[in-house]
């Protein structure tokens, strides 16, 4: 008699929370990200190890997309990039680190040099025989990192310094382009056209995923969005584009609290009712930052159970969280509550705590089961 295929037995989750990754949403994002931008290349910010969805199913993904050039913030996550992504153009936005210049080299990194220290390092490599590439960072207004417009100035005087330093872009970031309307912005822009005027011929790079969004004008060549691919808001009062990461965590008890009692460290949040408190199996080492608890004087970030929204109530503490369930009818021991995605955008969830969705995504722990779809 022939034996059936055994049924798939699905792996327990282990952990008290769970990742669930859409790559799919992530790769459409660039897409569409690419299509606002048409006429420039489209690059990928995947620092951050990928805005904490994991940088090499990141590079994976986008590169599958079709994306070819990729800005990192460090030289390990340089070499991560180029491990997953082999002909792939990798920048380290964090400039040149001292006595590092051969190690870009020997991995095919481009360290964007911002500062006369790294220039002059990077200038004594490649008088040595040198062969790598580099991008130059010019600094248009935010006054972080970058050489002032009279250094590049001074430095463009010389007629072989692109071919003699290996460059391959020029760039500078913008400082408020999630804000329309803000003068900074037009400020960079016509900083920046001018410094593309010293180096005819190099490509140009300004703009963030905000800067696609403001106006043609900030595309120049080369286009580098970061938190917009990973579905975070970009530009202030519009809505973000696709959700790519969707967090949860697991109720593990739920108890009745009478009205006048308080919930978790430090007493700060009173029951003004018989409530049920639901316990989930999160906290702040999971990333969950701890101000997006409450207090009996401020309401905290809410989440999202069998379709409604349940308020934290309390302190977070490093591995648990209360929410307030008593208007949300079948919660059970073992749900599994949305922190943040789909249901429960992560910007309102940083709003609550007082930050950013970067910030949000960015401190995602270790301790939760990823799962990429």
């Amino acid at each position: 008699m022939e034996q059936s295929a055994p049924l798939p037995v699905e792996t327990p989750i282990l952990a008290g929370n769970r990742l669930t990754i859409d790559l799919a949403a992530l790769a459409r994002n660039w897409q569409a990200l690419a299509a606002i931008a048409a006429g420039a290349e489209t690059a990928a910010a995947v620092k951050g190890n990928g805005y904490g969805i994991g940088l090499e199913p990141a590079v994976r993904a986008l590169a599958a997309a079709g994306c070819r050039t990729f800005f990192v913030a460090l030289p390990d996550e340089g070499v991560r990039t180029r491990t997953t992504a082999p002909d792939a153009t990798i920048y380290v936005l964090n400039g040149l680190a001292r006595d590092l210049a051969t190690v870009h080299a020997r991995h095919n990194l481009r360290p964007v040099i911002g500062s006369p220290g790294e220039l002059a390092d990077w200038a004594a490599y490649r008088a040595q025989g040198g062969r790598g590439q580099a991008a130059l960072h010019v600094d248009t207004g935010m006054n972080r990192l970058g050489l002032t417009f009279d250094e590049a100035r001074a430095l463009a005087a010389d007629p072989r310094v692109v071919e003699r330093l290996g460059l391959s872009l020029v760039m500078s970031h913008l400082a408020c382009a999630d804000t329309p309307g803000h003068p900074l912005s037009a400020r960079q822009l016509a900083t920046m056209r001018d410094v593309k005027a010293l180096f005819p011929g190099l490509a140009v790079s300004l703009a963030n995923t905000a800067g696609i969004a403001l106006d043609p004008a900030y595309h120049f060549d080369l286009v580098r969005p970061g938190i917009g691919l990973y579905g975070g808001p970009f530009i202030a009062g519009r809505p973000p584009l696709e959700t790519v990461v969707t967090a949860e965590a697991r109720i593990i008890q739920i108890r009745d609290v009478p009205a006048g009692e308080t919930v978790g460290y430090g007493a700060t949040a009173t029951t003004g009712r018989p409530s049920r408190i639901a316990i989930l199996s999160t906290g702040y080492a999971d990333g969950y930052l701890r101000a997006g608890g409450s207090t009996d004087q401020r309401r905290g970030a809410d989440v999202v159970l069998h379709g409604r929204r349940a308020p934290l109530f309390g302190r977070i503490s490093m591995d648990m969280m209360a929410i307030d369930v008593t208007d949300v009818p079948g919660a059970e021991r073992g749900d599994w509550v949305e922190l943040f995605g789909p249901a429960m955008p992560v910007a309102e969830v940083a709003e609550a705590a007082g930050t950013i969705s970067y910030e949000f995504l960015t401190s995602l722990g270790s301790r939760y089961d990823r799962r990429y779809v």
